[in-house]
């Protein structure tokens, strides 16, 4: 199989206030579920309108082509169809990405992104400080049928790579960190909410595989997001029987610095190499993915903070680069996220350090490789 080179499309079909909090101007809302609950119809049907037709255009795809990637994460949210009033639904959105991917030879994995209650807790996963999606079963239904529906529309698309079933159901150890896992709006909404099991995990992943892999072509992929607990799958899917999937895990340096004080390169390369033998480890059982990561690291940051050299900060942050697409491409492949934050590419961010996330001011500013393909003498 064709190594995965790609990037996330994410806060174009879901939202995420921390990428472009103009989203959420005149609210003093934190997540996609209460800036619909509050903006009113009319004002969010015109404002998720304008987002929407302009944050991802055709040209993004011809882009991204162009700096040898060949599959692009779409994340989607639960209400994709429009059937969960007062959200407005995208599916349209996806169906001219698909048009656009086809048009200039890239693959899509759907992503469900977010789940009516939420898996995580996060504003990612729809709902910031709820995190009870996985104790409805009658939601956790409703979301194996969207995944259906999707598969359904598009299974037969050339553009298909293929569905991601979840995206960061939160472990326990996750979840007792997260800065926002109490940080609701109702507390009555937030009642039950907790991490999400291994036994849930694999009891929905199991069925979401069977109901998908009946519609899906066996060429189609279907991926399992790991819960943030990589080590703890073993052969489970082996032994299930499961066929053509794939197991997607997020590495963040950014994330591991707000638990290790020491922000050198000497530290991110120790942690990125424990993740190296992880997946090492992980794949004698499953093709692996890492689904997002960026280059964020708070030592070049520090370098632009005073004042070093831009010749400097580009190359603390192509080391950074390199030392972590060395490793990935050991495994299935990668996503970058994200592949924007800003549409406008000479706006400055509200902070500096996002920069690093939004890998088109990647490119503008040499943090990465121009042609990815081509890093290490492939094409």
């Amino acid at each position: 199989m064709e190594k995965i080179i790609g990037t996330n499309l994410g806060n174009w079909l879901v939202l995420e206030k921390w990428m472009e909090p103009e989203m959420f101007s005149g609210t003093n809302t934190e997540d996609e579920t209460w800036l619909s609950r509050t903006l009113g119809q009319e004002k969010l049907q015109e404002r998720m309108k304008t987002h929407r037709d302009t944050y991802v255009t055709e040209e993004d795809f011809k882009i991204i082509k162009s700096h040898g990637m060949n599959t692009v994460r779409i994340p989607v949210p639960y209400f994709i169809f429009g059937d969960r009033p007062p959200f407005i639904g995208c599916i349209e959105y996806l169906d001219k990405a698909f048009d656009w991917a086809e048009k200039y030879g890239l693959k899509i994995l759907i992503d469900m992104h977010t789940t009516p209650g939420s898996q995580n807790g996060y504003d990612n996963g729809g709902i910031c400080g709820v995190c009870n999606w996985r104790k409805k079963p009658e939601e956790v239904e409703f979301v194996t049928r969207v995944l259906e529906k999707l598969a359904e529309r598009y299974a037969h698309r050339k553009g298909l790579f293929g569905i991601e079933v979840v995206n960061e159901p939160i472990s326990f150890s996750v979840y007792m960190t997260s800065p926002t896992h109490n940080k609701y709006v109702d507390k009555k909404e937030a009642e039950g909410s907790s991490f999400v099991p291994m036994s849930f995990l694999k009891k929905f992943y199991t069925d979401a595989y069977r109901r998908l892999r009946k519609i899906l072509p066996e060429d189609k992929v279907i991926v399992f997001h790991d819960g943030f607990r990589l080590m703890r799958w073993g052969d489970f899917f082996e032994k299930s029987g499961m066929k053509n999937v794939m197991l997607d895990t997020h590495i963040y340096i950014f994330a591991m610095e707000n638990f290790v004080p020491v922000h050198k390169e000497w530290v991110y390369k120790m942690y990125i190499g424990f993740n190296r033998w992880m997946l090492k480890k992980v794949e004698k059982h499953i093709p692996v993915i890492v689904g997002e990561w960026c280059i964020c690291n708070k030592e070049a940051e520090h370098l632009k903070k005073k004042g070093a050299p831009d010749s400097e900060v580009v190359r603390a942050y192509r080391r950074v680069a390199e030392l972590q697409l060395d490793v990935w491409e050991e495994g299935a492949g990668y996503f970058y996220w994200n592949y924007q934050l800003s549409r406008d590419k000479d706006k400055p961010l509200d902070e500096e350090w996002k920069n690093a996330w939004d890998l088109s001011r990647c490119w503008k500013n040499g943090w990465m490789p121009e042609r990815l393909d081509r890093r290490s003498g492939r094409k």
